[in-house]
């Protein structure tokens, strides 16, 4: 256990600077990490994915209520929308652990290779949705819950990626939208890690501590580092060309995506 716990404080540590010097979501990052480091450990193929997911929408536990508190101290996040999208994003995303959990690895890296390839484009041409609609009704807003939350669940992120255009799509502004997006990442983590530890638990095969699909010493290392090292990263986004940075990150998110793509060859 100490072995693995060392490596992935490593793995947070470089998490950590990147989420806070590109302004990305963790999940991008760490998926990737976690499914190529389990496969280097000897996991079982067939949880590889499944516990990349869930592990890392445990640690977007932690970091969303850090990063929900600190928007929320400078006014940016709209708690009206946030408790109208909440039970969509709640459903969604338990449903969307409960899919994945019946997928096998090969088909859930097919999904995450292609939406590396969409985030990856969103990045390299800085595609942004034009403000051109308000808020749907009840009805409109639970379904588009339910689809921030099923995409989040079945590649282990926050949401922001999904969100962050959908509201700013509805005519929210971009600030307020980024810190809607963290709150709504919170719910989100809460219902995809209790999906994926219920799904998981049972489960042969599954590495020591091990809680249904969420690998405790991934959880704790990640953690422990890339909340210390985001402000550091955030920090080095004063000084350093971050848009030309972004372009390096989307091509090297293309190259992830290929690689999986690549491996179920």
């Amino acid at each position: 256990m100490l072995s693995s716990l060392l490596l992935y404080m490593v793995l947070g540590a470089f998490a950590g600077v990147l989420a806070g010097l590109l302004g990305i979501g963790g999940g991008l990052v760490i998926v990737p990490m976690l499914t190529f480091s389990f496969g280097w450990q000897g996991v079982a193929h067939e949880h590889i994915l499944h516990m990349a997911l869930g592990t890392s929408l445990a640690t977007i536990i932690f970091t969303s209520l850090s990063s929900m508190r600190a928007h929320h101290g400078r006014g940016a996040v709209d708690w009206r929308v946030f408790w109208r999208i909440t039970p969509g994003i709640l459903t969604g995303t338990f449903l969307g652990a409960w899919v994945a959990a019946q997928l096998p690895t090969n088909v859930l890296k097919a999904f995450f290779g292609v939406f590396l390839y969409y985030v990856s484009y969103q990045m390299l041409m800085g595609k942004k949705p034009s403000a051109s609609r308000e808020l749907p009704g009840s009805a409109g807003i639970f379904g588009v819950g339910n689809v921030i939350g099923m995409v989040s669940s079945l590649v282990g992120i926050g949401g922001g990626t999904l969100s962050v255009p959908f509201l700013t799509w509805c005519n929210m502004a971009i600030h307020r939208a980024i810190g809607t997006a963290a709150a709504i990442g919170l719910p989100i983590a809460l219902a995809g890690s209790l999906g994926f530890l219920i799904n998981g638990l049972g489960v042969s095969g599954r590495p020591e501590w091990t809680v249904g699909y969420i690998y405790l010493p991934a959880m704790v290392g990640i953690l422990s580092m890339s909340v210390l090292t985001a402000p550091f990263g955030a920090k080095l986004a004063h000084s350093l060309p971050v848009s030309t940075l972004k372009k390096v990150f989307a091509v090297l998110l293309f190259v992830v995506g290929t690689r999986m793509l690549w491996s179920l060859f």
